[in-house]
């Protein structure tokens, strides 16, 4: 079994990098939907964050209002890491089940976007950062995700810079192309994650 921690900044397309590495066969386990599931109605990670934060981050419904959350942990670093101590250590335990189930020669991708941030990187065999500079991420954040650009830019200061990133990478996928030169380099990066897979299960 070989574990990926693959990260990259906000808006550099991690997500589209993770789906096909999914379809190249790789297991996924995305940190950001099992932070979701950590927090839904009637965990105990909801109730922490409202003991933490109080009762308006709730939504009516009694879900969890994420942008107004966002917006109170994005603006003071104290909050932001309050609720990382809060959600990291669930999404991790729950991240560790997975792993478990998993097949003895699988490929397990982590998505991990605050990897850099957390100094993440020796809890995995490899490294693969999703790489685009920052105006490319600015561009996809307004146009695709509809955010201003003052919130997007706060969104990306919020993160670890593109040089301390790119200092945890083992591989670096160059997401600045077309999408049919993305799929061309993920099945290059396929291939040596799977070749890496054999050999470390050559030496066990």
């Amino acid at each position: 079994m070989l574990t990926v921690g693959l990260t990259g900044g906000i808006g550099a397309g991690k997500s589209e990098v993770s789906r096909l590495l999914v379809e190249c066969g790789a297991v996924l386990i995305d940190a950001d939907k099992i932070a979701r599931e950590v927090v839904e109605p009637g965990t105990p990670g909801l109730a922490a964050v409202v003991d933490a934060f109080g009762e308006d981050v709730l939504a009516p419904d009694g879900s969890l209002d994420r942008p107004k959350l966002g917006s109170i942990v994005f603006a003071d670093p104290e909050k932001l890491a309050v609720l990382n101590s809060i959600v990291h250590p669930l999404v991790g335990a729950r991240s560790r089940e997975l792993e478990a189930a998993a097949s003895q020669d699988a490929v397990i991708v982590h998505d991990v976007p605050l990897l850099a941030e957390n100094g993440l990187a020796p809890l995995y065999d490899v490294v693969v950062v999703v790489d685009a500079g920052p105006e490319t991420q600015l561009d996809r954040l307004v146009r695709l995700r509809g955010m201003t650009e003052d919130d997007a830019r706060a969104r990306m200061a919020a993160q670890a810079t593109r040089e301390k990133r790119l200092e945890t990478a083992d591989i670096v996928i160059d997401n600045d192309v077309p999408l049919e030169a993305l799929e061309r380099r993920v099945r290059e990066v396929w291939a040596d994650l799977v070749r890496r897979a054999h050999q470390k299960m050559t030496l066990e």
